[in-house]
């Protein structure tokens, strides 16, 4: 089989200034795509900021022989967001491509978390990923073509202890991917989300070296070079670390119909392991799959 190619191809991929988005760039760029290196420059707590890391990828790129451009604008910025995409056709005139990988990390245990520690990841993760999906999306839906990967975690899916905020977006993210993937549908949309597990600035210091180094991030990059590729799924979750990929799903079990005259809290209880059996359960391609099973329960079938 031929070789994935971007040819012709005009990415946007936030947040690449270092780590997995500066990977994902570099890869893209490989493969024939024009970038756009967004990166605000800022700490990993979201503070500060300058141009010197996208910058510096964007000379990476053009050394060898690839097209590339960097722009410094916040993703959560909407007059920042509307440059960046201004600034993109202005250069190149489409726009096929976002990678929403921009992210910080505030992590505290609940108890210890102020609630601008919440919203200031919520931000960055869930409104820096819908602002520039909103900004490219008409173009997209006009050229009948768009590929936009957004960037979930194992938090998200699974939880980890003192990253409720990250948590709470990077789950918030699937349902935003859920539900765009179906809008998309007609104009050859694809909306995927990556879950990587990989070692950046964000996660130095909770991980000994030696694991760190099993971890790179270009380790993670293929998966994403597929999800923006022609060929990509639409709607999936891909996780991908060290080398290992695989696919993670939302399940619902078949459940129980108790019936609808005098439910108890005491039927919950006594019903648990007929609601929890995993046997038949299913991954639904939109909630009205959860509804059609409800209906079918309740009419015997």
């Amino acid at each position: 089989m031929a070789d994935i190619r971007f040819d012709g191809k005009v990415a946007i991929v936030t947040g690449s200034g270092g780590g997995l988005g500066k990977q994902h760039a570099l890869e893209l760029a490989r493969r024939g795509a024009k970038v756009v290196i967004n990166d605000l420059g800022g700490s990993v707590d979201g503070t500060g900021g300058n141009s010197a890391a996208a910058d510096a990828v964007v000379a990476e790129i053009k050394a060898f022989g690839g097209e590339a451009i960097a722009n410094g604008a916040s993703v959560t910025d909407d007059a920042g967001v509307a440059h960046l995409v201004k600034q993109t056709m202005d250069e190149w005139g489409r726009i096929d491509i976002l990678v929403a990988n921009a992210g910080i990390l505030r992590d505290k245990s609940f108890s210890k978390m102020e609630i601008p520690d919440f919203e200031a990841v919520m931000n960055v993760h869930v409104m820096g990923t819908v602002k520039p999906t909103k900004a490219i999306w008409e173009i997209m839906r006009a050229q009948n073509y768009g590929r936009i990967v957004v960037t979930t975690s194992s938090t998200g899916l699974y939880g980890n202890f003192g990253q409720t905020n990250y948590g709470a977006a990077k789950l918030g993210l699937v349902g935003f991917m859920n539900s765009l993937k179906l809008e998309g549908q007609k104009n050859n949309i694809h909306v995927n989300a990556i879950s990587p597990v990989a070692a950046t600035r964000m996660t130095e210091n909770i991980m000994p070296p030696e694991m760190l180094e099993k971890l790179k991030p270009e380790y993670v990059t293929p998966a994403v070079a597929y999800l923006c590729s022609e060929e990509a799924p639409t709607g999936v979750i891909l996780t991908a670390g060290a080398g290992v990929f695989a696919m993670a799903r939302i399940y619902e079990t078949q459940g129980v119909y108790l019936g609808e005259g005098g439910l108890s809290v005491e039927e919950i209880r006594d019903n648990w392991s007929k609601i929890e059996d995993p046997a038949g359960q299913e991954a639904y391609p939109n909630g009205g799959g959860q509804t059609g099973k409800f209906l079918r329960m309740i009419s015997g079938g």
